[in-house]
């Protein structure tokens, strides 16, 4: 008899447990942005989900993985870069919230100010079209000129006034801030810039306005999953007070952006 109500209990344990555990959600995220995934985890918890935080170091792999169904979510990019992605790859991904803004900055150890560079001085780029593009930031502080219409995605071929015969050299991300030795400036991503010790708003000899920026950084669900009832949790796990005063005080050369 003792037998048998244990087993009774044992099943109907099994079938409750559900029921007491938190709706499991997989989210890609970036290494440099552990400690903030942190915090959005133990709050989205106190919501009734569970977010399982898989983190990459490669930018081309958290699109790959939600679009495979490997993820629920990812929070990594900004609306280019996505653009980009879903238009060479055919992906289905979407914005559902932004997060943060990094303003891309130029840094030199050859120079202490734009104004101090020289006729043909060689500058580091990103080599990926989104971050590429971006990196054109010298037309914000009138030193070269772009095409019209080029909108937030041009190439070193939309340039078309160039005074002081800038050389431009397209490096992967990963590694502009080691090519600080080889160029006179590279324009380097903030996480890739804070990693390398640099300080974004002292270090940098430029830097991009973080006002009405297109290249918020945002959580992003596949085009079929945007409805879902887990992903306005997940928002707000992000979307908060906490998290907006944590990457205020503990993210250096990032700003909130919601």
């Amino acid at each position: 008899m003792k037998r048998w109500l244990f087993s009774v209990l044992a099943i109907l344990l099994t079938f409750a447990a559900p029921a007491f555990a938190g709706e499991k959600v997989k989210v890609g995220i970036f290494s440099d942005s552990e400690d903030v995934w942190a915090k959005v985890k133990d709050i989205a918890a106190k919501d009734g989900l569970d977010l399982d935080l898989v983190v990459f170091s490669d930018y081309l792999l958290p699109n790959a993985a939600l679009d495979a169904g490997d993820l629920q979510a990812n929070a990594f990019q900004h609306k280019p870069f996505l653009e980009n992605q879903n238009k060479s790859k055919g992906y289905k991904i979407v914005p559902v919230g932004d997060t943060i803004v990094s303003p891309i900055g130029l840094y030199s150890k050859k120079v202490k100010s734009l104004g101090e560079l020289k006729t043909g001085a060689s500058i580091g780029i990103p080599n990926d079209p989104s971050n590429g593009g971006r990196a054109l930031l010298l037309q914000a502080q009138k030193q070269i000129k772009l095409k019209d219409g080029v909108g937030i995605l041009p190439t070193v071929l939309d340039v078309i006034d160039n005074p002081k015969k800038f050389q431009f050299r397209e490096i992967d991300a990963a590694q502009l801030q080691r090519s600080l030795d080889d160029v006179d400036a590279a324009v380097i991503n903030t996480n890739y810039a804070v990693e390398a010790g640099l300080k974004p708003g002292k270090d940098s000899i430029a830097i991009e306005s973080s006002v009405n920026n297109p290249y918020n950084n945002f959580i992003a669900v596949r085009e079929k999953d945007k409805n879902a009832p887990w992903v306005p949790k997940l928002v707000r796990a992000y979307q908060n007070d906490t998290i907006r005063t944590y990457i205020k005080d503990k993210r250096p050369g990032e700003l909130p952006a919601f």
